[in-house]
């Protein structure tokens, strides 16, 4: 049997929705959790200097798409064929290019992590972005027709929009409660029975 061992943060953040993948797979793995205080000292012994790190029988693997890729083509969760990965795909960047990096000025000033005002970087980049961005990707679930974002059912991207929007939810319900398409999807996706042990067990956090 393939040995994992995912290495992240105490958070959710990017090694979320491979945790998701696992457990949706019912694939046993270790989950270990490095302390920020940890991490500068660990840093130079990774590929690229970043997490989450999955080790696939003690080999490394680094970067989160990377990473959920390989197990959702393993696990069969990419899409029934080429095509639709491809779809996947597509979606996937976008809510990761166009979305959360767009907003990532306002979530570091939020966290006190990075320059500039919360509040009006709230309404510039934040809000602005969302006001953009969620309709097209409520439309793409609509389009799906499945309640998922593959017309095939279930997959990766699920998992990874899903977290995504529960970490926007949390941390400014108001904007959010306005996407009820994908309000919804995140609760489809989390009353999953596959998952349901793991989302009742796992630590909670802000992100």
């Amino acid at each position: 049997m393939v040995q994992y061992k995912l290495i992240y943060y105490p958070v959710r953040g990017l090694a979320e929705t491979t945790r998701l993948i696992l457990h949706y797979a019912n694939v046993p793995y270790e989950d270990k959790h490095i302390s920020f205080e940890e991490w500068p000292n660990m840093k130079t012994t990774t590929p690229f200097g970043q997490l989450p790190i999955l080790e696939v029988d003690g080999k490394p693997l680094a970067q989160s798409f990377a990473i959920a890729r390989f197990l959702a083509k393993k696990h069969g969760f990419a899409g029934k064929d080429d095509w639709e990965s491809a779809q996947l795909d597509a979606i996937a960047d976008f809510m990761k290019e166009d979305i959360t990096t767009e907003c990532r000025s306002y979530f570091m000033a939020r966290m006190s992590c990075g320059e500039g005002d919360k509040d009006e970087l709230h309404n510039t980049v934040f809000k602005t972005s969302m006001e953009k961005n969620m309709p097209v990707l409520e439309k793409l679930l609509k389009e799906s027709g499945s309640g998922f974002f593959a017309k095939s059912g279930v997959s990766w991207v699920d998992f990874y929009i899903a977290s995504f929007i529960e970490t926007f939810e949390r941390l400014i319900p108001s904007v959010m409660s306005v996407y009820k398409d994908l309000l919804k999807h995140k609760e489809t996706v989390y009353a999953l029975p596959q998952l349901k042990k793991y989302l009742e067990s796992r630590p909670k956090t802000q992100f």
